[in-house]
């Protein structure tokens, strides 16, 4: 996607300036930052910003679970055998996802190409429910790629993200996927 402008996405932290290692822009609306993270040597922070209509760039956020599944939610209530797919499509995903070792899987992992662009079918399938919801398909594809890289980076063994799929997929109550999805170790 191109914009006229991709806004700034720098953010400072304890009065410190960090700049992304990566940025992609997914969809018409919304940049995504990648950046080091400080778990591990290999950790990524994720960062996004919206371009809200008539009211410019949201402030540059970190995604959260919870944003990701309550999407997914509302995109079941309109379609839910199509959401059960998509879920079966991310499933595979994770289970092929491996955790950043070195430079050299880092660029490789964070190129658009093996992010998003080998996926292009998966995008064009699953379009049609960008209309519900609050995210494109092609954002919630690359957040919940990145989401699974920073788990299986920092944990190989981790199952957070995979237990909320399946959460979704088994059609759990809503208290057990905000628990899954809320739950953090950090």
């Amino acid at each position: 996607m191109s914009f006229k402008t991709i806004p700034k996405m720098t953010f400072k932290r304890k009065g410190e300036t960090f700049a992304p290692l990566k940025i992609f822009t997914p969809d018409d609306k919304t940049v995504v930052g990648v950046y080091q993270g400080t778990l591990s040597k290999y950790d990524i922070l994720i960062k996004y910003r919206q371009q809200h209509k008539n009211h410019g760039w949201s402030r540059i956020r970190t995604p959260k679970h919870i944003h990701w599944a309550v999407d997914l939610l509302l995109k079941m209530h309109a379609d839910k055998r199509k959401i059960g797919d998509f879920l079966d499509f991310l499933i595979k995903v994770w289970c092929q996802t491996k955790p950043i070792r070195n430079p050299d899987e880092r660029n490789k992992v964070l190129d658009i190409r093996n992010l998003l662009n080998r996926h292009k079918d998966k995008i064009q399938e699953y379009q049609d429910i960008s209309q519900f919801g609050e995210y494109k398909i092609e954002f919630l594809i690359l957040l919940a790629k990145l989401l699974m890289i920073q788990e299986k980076t920092n944990r190989e063994d981790a199952y957070m993200f995979k237990n909320l799929l399946y959460a979704l997929k088994k059609g759990e109550d809503i208290s057990k996927i905000f628990s899954i999805s809320t739950y953090t170790c950090r």
